[in-house]
């Protein structure tokens, strides 16, 4: 599971009626709306909360991120396991890269997956974005531990670094491609 930040009800009737077992709990970074929903998916689930250790600061301040947003503060749990850069996470036959991407925050992180790995054949490279790249866009960095000159080298020397036709998931938003974001995002396309 990825980023579980709201509708935690909905995540885990859908987990209950299709008697599915979540693994792992992945963050890729520790804003509230990624992280809300950790806690109470973890104790429903039982399974190990990961996440980039330079974002513990950030997700242990929910109290404050809940407050900037006029939000209760969801309850925060223990993180199981620390995120690395390179760092290969299985889902049965799939396998994900760890990219630590930081400037949205200093733990940010995408997940790429290759094409044609294992028994499931993925037909293009899938990178899971979290908040760094957007379709037409990339992350805010003026929130808590943001850098723009941070994002700037994560997405310019990291993740277009990508082939084209990787698949893009960001956080929020529309599906793209790296190459798309490579030839009309404006803040990629002279870099």
């Amino acid at each position: 599971m990825l980023d579980p930040g709201d509708e935690v009800g909905r995540i885990m009737d859908l987990i209950g009626r299709h008697k599915l077992t979540v693994k792992a709990i992945v963050s890729t970074h520790a804003h509230i709306d990624h992280v809300g929903g950790l806690e109470k998916l973890h104790s429903y689930t039982g399974a190990p909360v990961l996440m980039h250790s330079a974002d513990l600061p950030l997700y242990h301040s929910m109290e404050e991120q809940a407050a900037f947003l006029g939000v209760p503060t969801p309850a925060i749990g223990e993180v199981h396991q620390m995120l690395r850069d390179g760092d290969v996470l299985n889902w049965g036959n799939l396998h994900a890269q760890v990219m630590h991407t930081p400037g949205h925050t200093p733990g940010s992180s995408c997940l790429f997956l290759p094409a044609g790995a294992g028994e499931v054949q993925l037909t293009a490279p899938q990178l899971f974005a979290g908040d760094t790249l957007f379709a037409g866009s990339i992350g805010r960095t003026d929130l808590w531990g943001g850098s723009f000159d941070e994002i700037m080298d994560s997405l310019v020397n990291k993740v277009m670094a990508l082939p084209d036709e990787t698949i893009v998931h960001p956080g929020h938003g529309l599906t793209t491609t790296i190459g798309q974001e490579r030839y009309s995002n404006p803040f990629l396309t002279n870099k």
